[in-house]
């Protein structure tokens, strides 16, 4: 019997990412395809773009149940999970009294959080308490239960993204604000980065322990599976200033929160790239996806020389079905990555390319 419903070749698959995340599959590649989704299709038709409320939890519950079935015919190296968006960014100051405003995108059937600015001054953040009883806390502890025990033996509940450091001062005051006073108020700009691990810390513990582990593993969005209770760090703030800026309030915020649970990935975007050497070498860091946008080169053009800068940090990267077909095909595909594989015309189409991906070495 199968580990998972939608995922007959699951224990296939984690063991194979198991050995690309302990860094003895450089010479490897693996792959995660995209197949048309009916599901994807009607939430389209059925959802505006655009600010939205809080949906209902066995609503998401059930998009995500149908989706994830729909790819049970995968024999890739993908690991199915639902991502909770609805508290990807807005829950963390929510819980502090944030007003947390919702987003629905259509395209990927997430509706996301965020929350307005809460407060006016570096000065009232030392007025700020956690409230472990915060209605957005019971919020968050109802749809993860929901999801975890639904899921059960069907697919995994990935992590999500933590929003600490300087992404949580952005919460606070805002981005201006926040970059500003890395210069003017160093200090007030410490009390905020302190509070925001306290409350990261807190939420990312509930999280563990409603028990969403899988296989002894942590599910996550795009890298898919990873032994242990695994965090997903951002260093987003980073990417429009120095690595200067990223050594002096980035790595110790990133190295403390991973080393509190079993170790984190991150994601670096096209505007980024600069930053790879000095993320690539946090402690604890397993993993770093590369995204591609809009006015950069896509990540799989930049691939070979990547792949050389990051060492032997393992990657993942995106590329369209035909332009991978095509790179298999000339053996252009550096080891040590997965791809995350867009517009497969079928399981079958997918199915057929992964023969060639697991014999492929680099």
């Amino acid at each position: 019997m199968s580990l998972l419903t939608h995922k007959p070749n699951a224990e296939a698959a984690i063991e194979r990412l198991r050995a690309l995340y302990a860094r003895r599959a450089g010479d490897r590649i693996f792959a995660a395809f995209e197949v048309p989704s009916p599901a994807l299709a009607e939430f389209k038709r059925s959802h505006a773009e655009g600010i939205c409320g809080y949906p209902d939890p066995a609503e998401r519950f059930r998009f995500w149940d149908r989706l994830l079935a729909e790819r049970a015919a995968l024999e890739d190296d993908s690991v199915p999970s639902a991502y909770l968006s609805e508290f990807d960014q807005g829950l963390y100051a929510g819980v502090l009294g944030a007003e947390v405003r919702f987003n629905c995108t259509p395209e990927t059937g997430w509706i996301s959080s965020m929350v307005a600015p809460l407060l006016a001054d570096w000065a009232d953040v030392g007025k700020l308490r956690l409230d472990s009883g915060h209605e957005w806390f019971r919020r968050y502890e109802r749809q993860l239960g929901l999801f975890v025990n639904g899921a059960r033996g069907r697919f995994g509940v990935s992590h999500f993204i933590l929003i600490d450091g300087l992404n949580f001062a952005f919460e606070l005051l805002g981005a201006t604000e926040t970059y500003l006073a890395m210069r003017e108020r160093p200090e007030d700009l410490r009390r905020a980065v302190e509070l925001g691990f306290q409350v990261n810390a807190e939420i990312q513990r509930r999280f563990f322990a409603a028990g969403p582990e899988l296989a002894g593993g942590t599910c996550g969005f795009g890298v898919q599976w990873l032994p242990g209770r695994i965090v997903a760090e951002s260093v987003d703030p980073f990417h429009m200033t120095s690595v200067e800026d990223f050594e002096a309030w980035g790595r110790g915020n990133c190295e403390r929160i991973m080393a509190e649970f079993d170790g984190g990935v991150t994601h670096i975007h096209g505007n980024g790239r600069h930053l790879v050497e000095a993320v690539c070498s946090i402690q604890g860091l397993k993993a770093v996806m590369l995204g591609d946008d809009k006015g950069f080169l896509p990540a799989v053009d930049e691939l070979p020389e990547l792949r050389r800068r990051a060492g032997d940090m393992p990657l993942t990267a995106g590329v369209e079905f035909a332009d991978f077909e095509r790179r298999l095909g000339k053996h252009q595909l550096p080891g040590g990555v997965l791809y995350l594989v867009r517009g497969a015309a079928s399981a079958e189409a997918a199915n057929r390319c992964m023969e060639k991906v697991r014999a492929y070495r680099a």
